[in-house]
């Protein structure tokens, strides 16, 4: 079986260790070259005598989209611009690929992202946030979104699509440039043009 980590199987390991009570709080510096030993234990045993964490549902799916991160890692991601002249437009005036949740999940490598989704939308909708298309190319978006930690910071967003995908895409946040899966940015754009918008509603989570 070919297994991969997603976001919150890893967050799900880390909460998993520090149920052991010696490893739920901050150790005095004299302990520091004893965790890797301490921890390489409580993880043997978690894996003996624990369930698995996560399980594969559909053998092909895993394999077919591991396959998939491994070709996009070796990908560069060239779609953030240079000085260019864009223009505001409205998202209902967008005509954005709707995407079925399957779409979704293969863009995103999994549903950490997508389940962020609907906060990241309430801070775009109250924020200091805009979209616009590039002037010589309507398929390319650029997006500047409020930061949901500190009020203060602005993330710009490029998403390039097509009448059925989405084909590339560019965030300049931290982990905006990766080529396997998407940053929370991305996902909350795509996620919300894609799909969300059409439902009707103008609350979609609670902002931070």
């Amino acid at each position: 079986m070919v297994s991969f980590q997603i976001r919150w199987v890893v967050e799900s390991a880390n909460a998993r260790i520090k149920k052991f009570k010696y490893l739920d709080r901050v150790l005095p510096t004299n302990q520091v070259p004893f965790i890797g030993d301490y921890i390489r234990i409580v993880c043997a045993i978690s894996n003996k005598y624990l369930p698995p964490l996560s399980k594969a549902t559909n053998e092909d799916e895993d394999i077919n989209l591991a396959t998939q991160m491994k070709q996009k890692s070796r990908e560069e991601n060239n779609l953030q611009r240079g000085t260019v002249q864009w223009k505001p437009i409205q998202d209902s005036d967008i005509p954005f690929p709707q995407l079925t949740d399957e779409q979704l999940r293969s863009l995103t490598c999994g549903v950490y992202q997508l389940n962020l989704s609907p906060s990241y939308i309430q801070e775009y909708m109250e924020g200091d946030s805009q979209i616009c298309f590039h002037k010589d190319a309507p398929d390319l978006l650029r997006i500047r979104i409020q930061s949901r930690h500190v009020s203060s910071k602005r993330y710009f967003v490029w998403i390039k699509y097509s009448e059925s995908d989405v084909n590339s895409w560019y965030c300049t946040c931290r982990a905006g440039a990766r080529v396997v899966g998407v940053c929370a940015h991305v996902t909350a754009i795509i996620w919300y043009l894609s799909s969300a918008r059409n439902a009707g509603t103008t609350s979609y989570g609670v902002k931070d």
